[in-house]
């Protein structure tokens, strides 16, 4: 844990702040490099980015603040804490989602292929968003006084108020490894996909299935719980792992329909080919 980047005089450059900039930045970049092979306008683009990375980080905000409602309405002064705090990736992700299909109509864009050039470049931001989320300290594990990949905190200069010199399930390593062999995937898969919208949706059944995983071995309370606690992980139900489920189940419904309307268009396509072609003899014929 290094929550402490560098400090020049009064200026104290945080390590989570700078990883979650090289990953936004890492992001834009590779998103911008995947339009122009899906042939979408680079300014456009780019204009759509700078709104989608603020309603999402704003919307993480959002997100946390319900998900906690509870704490901070018997703790009103502390709502203003939420400027500094990053939220929950989960709330960013379905507050930039929302926005993207307001945008994508708006401006008559593919949501679907805007969506498959995203996907890889999130789970690349990501992965730096959960390391920076190691070097300050938050969403740390449960305690694994058994386990040969547990670590301990010790660092003084953390407030995130993890636990220290107890042995913790590494689980922001965990989910920083997890996106990045995502990403890996996603990656792959754009090159080699067979229909718009396969990225995307693979995405989210990927991080859903992460993180619901993860969250099996998370300490910190600050994110809800349906029924349960951190005592009993593996009989509980964590508001993540719940968004978790139903976003599994909305990808698979997506995928079948994205499959299907691809199908159904390369069936039109080759139907209006054959088509002109009969046409086209037919013509032929009677000019004979």
């Amino acid at each position: 844990m290094h929550p402490i980047l560098v400090k020049i005089g009064p200026v104290t450059i945080h390590t989570y702040g700078f990883l979650l900039a090289v990953g936004v930045v890492c992001g834009i970049g590779l998103s911008l490099i995947l339009a122009k092979k899906e042939n979408l306008d680079k300014k456009v683009l780019a204009d759509f980015l700078f709104y989608a990375i603020l309603v999402g980080l704003v919307g993480a905000k959002i997100w946390y603040f319900f998900t906690e409602l509870g704490y901070y309405l018997k703790n009103p002064g502390e709502i203003p804490s939420l400027i500094t705090s990053a939220g929950t990736f989960q709330g960013g992700i379905i507050f930039a989602i929302l926005f993207v299909l307001w945008y994508v109509r708006k401006h008559k864009l593919d949501f679907k292929v805007i969506g498959d050039v995203l996907a890889p470049a999130v789970a690349l931001a990501h992965f730096f968003g959960r390391m920076g989320c190691f070097s300050a300290g938050c969403c740390w594990g449960r305690e694994a006084h058994d386990s040969p990949i547990a670590l301990k905190f010790t660092n003084p200069e953390t407030t995130t108020g993890v636990p220290h010199h107890i042995p913790l399930w590494p689980t922001q390593l965990m989910e920083a490894i997890l996106n990045l062999l995502n990403f890996i995937i996603l990656l792959f898969v754009f090159r080699k996909k067979k229909f718009n919208g396969q990225v995307f949706v693979l995405y989210i059944f990927n991080y859903s299935i992460i993180r619901f995983f993860v969250e099996f071995f998370r300490g910190d309370d600050g994110r809800g719980y349906i029924f349960g606690g951190t005592e009993h992980p593996f009989t509980s139900l964590s508001v993540p792992q719940l968004v978790s489920i139903i976003a599994i189940i909305v990808a698979i419904m997506l995928f079948r329909r994205f499959k299907k309307a691809a199908a159904k268009a390369v069936g039109d396509r080759a139907q209006k080919a054959k088509d002109a072609k009969e046409h086209e003899e037919e013509k032929r014929g009677s000019r004979k």
